[in-house]
């Protein structure tokens, strides 16, 4: 039966051991020969101890060059430099497997490697792109990274700007105070509003402060110019409605003045046009009312307010509204507002069931650890067009001011909270949904 080979490692340890224990076994038979002179021991005493030498010597330069290989290999991925491969590297010797492992690692840190720098400049690029200023500062306040939008709201290169202190480039109150929040920029190169944000991370075990600061201010000014238009559109609507009829009664009247003589009917003409007139002045100072209470809303006084007692108030002046009670319990809150906000609530519920020839109007609600939500589900015709519900002054009711969805939206939001009208998705009509904090 054949026996298979030894694998080369086996067969240097082998070969290293004939080498040495050859000469050591010859030298110490000799040595205890009889009757051998002594010359001749000496001599091949001498002989074995050079072949003992030699034998070592040839162990220890099989034993260091592969040593010599994995160092110079280690030491190349220490420097960073990937391209080095041992060339002893195989799979039927001790040394091999290592140089293999050697070999495999230096593969997996250059991917590793590579992997890195592709996603550096990914960073860098997207960081040059936003238009959002980022600014990296170390343990001691330095600047360490920069991206072009800071660079440019502060009117200077990174290579200026890296190592200065953020008391220098005026940015220390960046790093203290709360965040987010919005600040004011002053800088060469951008002014106006911004809203900061901080985040902390760690570069070569040392903990660093990340700042970004979003300018705000053209988003503003667009928002603020939408508004503007918005309210410029709804007011001339609404004055032009009014304005129109009086205008023509006003003409019809002086045209009656000016007849001679007079017709009979004449005062009757002039008392219904003075109606007419002083209705539509009217209407339009409603108009102005409800618009002076929208943009004056109050800033809520707080009190512990009960569920229960809240939501069967403001049902009790409702016909064929039903409460549907749930767990009890104290929240935070304004109770005139948020009178007012389910009052509105009830009062479109009603108006719709009312408008689709009858139906139920349920309230209900459910209190949280955190968060009350408020419930008010009807059968009604359901919402055609959800798009305009939330914009002050849009009716689609005759009549309708098209103020009190945007006044429940804005108690809730003041409130720190959220409404939302959707269908239902069981049956028809409407639901509404209010979320309120339970604290301040």
């Amino acid at each position: 039966m054949t026996q298979p080979c030894a694998a080369p490692g086996q067969r240097l340890a082998l070969r290293a051991l004939a080498l040495v224990g050859g000469p050591l076994a010859c030298c110490f038979a000799l040595a205890m020969l009889p009757g051998a002179a002594a010359s001749v021991r000496a001599a091949l005493v001498v002989l074995a101890a050079v072949l003992a030498a030699v034998a070592f010597a040839a162990l220890r330069g099989a034993i260091a060059r592969p040593l010599r290989v994995l160092a110079n290999l280690l030491g190349g991925l220490r420097r960073g430099d990937f391209t080095l491969r041992s060339a002893l590297a195989r799979a039927d010797d001790d040394w091999g497997l290592v140089m293999r492992e050697a070999n495999a690692l230096a593969d997996t840190l250059a991917e590793q490697r590579l992997g890195a720098l592709e996603a550096t400049a990914l960073l860098r690029k997207v960081m040059a792109e936003i238009d959002v200023a980022l600014f990296a500062f170390d343990d001691r306040g330095a600047l360490r990274l920069v991206n072009r939008t800071g660079e440019q709201w502060l009117g200077r290169t990174y290579e200026r700007l890296q190592g200065c202190s953020a008391a220098e480039l005026g940015l220390a109150e960046l790093l203290d105070g709360p965040a987010p929040r919005t600040v004011e920029l002053a800088f060469p190169g951008a002014s106006g509003r911004g809203e900061l944000r901080r985040s902390d991370f760690r570069q070569h075990g040392r903990p660093h402060v990340l700042v970004m600061i979003a300018d705000l201010s053209r988003a503003l000014r667009q928002q603020e110019l939408e508004a503007w238009r918005r309210l410029v559109r709804v007011l001339s609507h609404e004055i032009n409605n009014s304005l129109s009829p009086i205008a023509s009664v006003a003409a019809s009247l002086r045209s009656l003045g000016a007849r001679s003589p007079r017709p009979s009917d004449y005062e009757d003409d002039v008392a219904r046009g003075l109606e007419l007139v002083a209705g539509r002045a009217e209407s339009l100072r409603r108009f102005m009312a409800s618009y002076a209470r929208l943009a004056r809303l109050p800033t809520p006084q707080r009190s512990a307010l009960s569920v229960a007692a809240l939501v069967e108030r403001v049902a009790g002046l409702f016909e064929g509204v039903t409460v549907e009670p749930g767990e009890d319990g104290e929240f935070e809150g304004d109770a005139d507002q948020l009178e007012q906000l389910l009052l509105n609530l009830l009062a479109n519920a009603t108006e719709a069931v009312r408008e689709a020839g009858g139906g139920a109007v349920r309230v209900s609600w459910s209190l949280g650890a955190r968060q009350l939500e408020l419930r008010v589900v009807d059968e009604g015709l359901g919402l055609a067009n959800s798009a305009n519900l939330f914009v002050p002054f849009f009716s689609t009711k005759p009549g309708g001011s098209g103020i009190g969805l945007a006044l429940s939206r804005q108690i809730a939001e003041s409130h720190g909270g959220t409404i939302a009208l959707r269908n239902r998705g069981d049956a028809r009509g409407c639901e509404a949904i209010v979320r309120l904090p339970r604290g301040a």
